[in-house]
């Protein structure tokens, strides 16, 4: 292994890890959804709004985090992206709603520059071969952190540690990511293209004139919203109200569905990578994906084992990172940055709409209603099959892209006659 490998090994671990440290955010609200509603004096509509405010930030900044990477490097744009996910963490603890809500945008602003980093130094630095696995590992180290924002974060609240002290040393911490970020992450060599501005709105004008590039994060998104929305802001309370678990766990079994990414995101990568194909990875991942949310929603309670459901669900899911890598490869190299900008933009922006179109729609069911139940779920979140079920006919349209579909067929030979 050349030193030129080992330092782009290197930056990407070190971006993946901030990329853990952001998902932990992400995700933590959601086992702190009664004591965040009782500190800013909001229903639980309302912290689901402020906590969605998260991705109103990530998705727009999608776009300009993926331009940056084009023009000047990592180096130049991650460090501020950690350091500004810490000052939201700070905002966010403050008690403020005003203040949490603007933390909220920021950690989501903040936020995207670790995915599009990560996947940046893994596609620009390693064979085309290992895109789809290392993409993949990349979201196995976010998924961990959404694991760990549910799995830890979730007992220390119930022990009692308050709220906002998680937040203000998170905030911490993300300053101190910042500065090792800074020092860590290898100068680049690249310097910005002529053309300023002109030349980064060309760049996205290419990738968003692309219908495959909208396919991508259109599948991506349809595939994602299962876990942005319904498990990470609606999971726990999902357990409590309509299967009566008690908080420990409701928060246990929800975090499964992260820890599931953990293992599906690089193994599908993995096995989209050996067989060159990506389309059949991600409709398999797909139609399992449908059957789970299903049967979590309509099948019966405590048939399958405990965890069994959530897990698959989440191995399943981890196929929304596949479009990540096909959008890279239906696209000029040089645009590797700005198409995951894109479908990061894309992906996101049906977290930052549907979040409190779905939390509205589980007030509608409720409608007088003293506790929310099952049926009020079903009513809510039955569209998700919908999306899943759009997202399998979308991908049979998508292009394939692996090296397997690139290759040229060996004509068959051909027999004299005798």
């Amino acid at each position: 292994m050349n030193a030129g490998t080992r330092t782009a090994i290197a930056a990407w671990l070190i971006t993946a890890v901030y990329y853990f440290y952001q998902y932990t955010l992400r995700s933590a609200p959601g086992v702190m959804m009664p004591q965040l509603a009782d500190a800013f004096g909001l229903t639980a509509m309302g912290v689901a709004s402020m906590v969605g405010l998260f991705y109103y930030g990530y998705s727009p900044f999608s776009l300009i985090a993926g331009a940056a990477m084009d023009r000047v490097g990592p180096r130049r744009v991650i460090p501020i992206g950690a350091a500004t996910v810490g000052f939201g963490a700070l905002l966010f603890g403050s008690g403020n709603s005003e203040a949490a809500s603007i933390g909220r945008f920021l950690q989501g602003a903040g936020g995207v520059f670790a995915l599009i980093g990560a996947a940046y130094i893994a596609t620009t630095n390693f064979p085309a071969s290992r895109a789809a696995a290392l993409i993949g590992a990349t979201q196995m180290f976010g998924m961990a952190g959404g694991s760990a924002g549910q799995f830890l974060v979730g007992p220390a609240i119930a022990s009692g540690v308050p709220w906002s002290t998680f937040w203000i040393a998170m905030g911490i911490a993300g300053l101190v990511i910042s500065v090792v970020l800074y020092f860590l992450l290898p100068p680049s060599e690249k310097k910005a293209p002529a053309g300023g501005l002109r030349g980064s709105a060309q760049a996205m004008k290419t990738v968003f004139l692309n219908p495959q590039s909208i396919l991508c994060g259109v599948v991506a998104g349809l595939l994602f919203i299962p876990t942005t929305i319904f498990d990470m802001v609606w999971g726990v309370r999902f357990l409590q109200d309509a299967h009566g678990f008690d908080y420990g766990t409701a928060v246990m079994r929800s975090a499964v569905v992260p820890l599931g990414w953990i293992i599906g995101c690089p193994l599908l990568g993995f096995v989209s990578d050996r067989i060159g194909r990506r389309k059949p990875v991600i409709l398999a991942g797909a139609v399992v994906l449908f059957a789970c949310l299903a049967w979590i929603l309509y099948g019966p309670a405590d048939v399958l084992p405990p965890y069994v459901l959530a897990l698959t669900a989440g191995i399943a899911s981890g196929a929304a990172m596949l479009p990540y890598t096909v959008i890279k490869e239906v696209n000029p190299p040089e645009l590797s940055g700005t198409a995951t900008g894109v479908v990061n933009f894309v992906n996101f922006t049906f977290s930052a709409l549907l979040g409190p179109v779905f939390g509205g729609w589980l007030m509608t069911a409720k409608g007088a209603a003293t506790d929310m139940t099952l049926e009020h779920y079903q009513i809510a979140f039955e569209p998700l099959l919908y999306g899943v079920g759009l997202a399998i006919v979308l991908t049979l349209i998508l292009r394939e892209t692996g090296s397997a579909a690139a290759q040229p067929r060996t004509p068959a030979p051909v027999r004299e006659a005798t």
